[in-house]
């Protein structure tokens, strides 16, 4: 498998991280579109959200509750956006379940 999500998780592939345990990754996006913008993934390959079997539903609990801690431990009292794309129509663009956590400003919507 040649997924860049797994390489970070091995570090085969640098990341500037922010965060790991033994479930997940979050690490800074490479082409940040707001001040924050931090990418959190698990560290069992899931291909997308469309993937989701019965026994990951801890885990995306799991990963929710700590995108909340990241986001407080990067100054997003006011606010922030969790996005995930599904698949090629969805904009997926990394065939590996990501949440992107996205803060720092102010933000509109629709997104534009």
């Amino acid at each position: 498998m040649n997924c860049i999500f797994c390489n970070i998780v091995s570090k085969k592939v640098p990341a500037k991280l922010v965060y790991e345990d033994s479930k997940i990754l979050a690490f800074h996006d490479v082409n940040p579109v707001v001040s924050v913008h931090i990418l959190i993934i698990p560290k069992k390959h899931i291909e997308s959200a469309m993937h989701l079997k019965k026994e990951d539903e801890q885990l995306i609990g799991y990963i929710f509750l700590k995108i909340k801690d990241i986001a407080k431990n990067f100054g997003c009292d006011n606010g922030y956006r969790i996005v995930n794309n599904c698949g090629k129509d969805g904009g997926q663009t990394v065939n590996h379940l990501h949440f992107h956590l996205l803060g720092g400003n102010s933000l509109s919507w629709p997104p534009g």
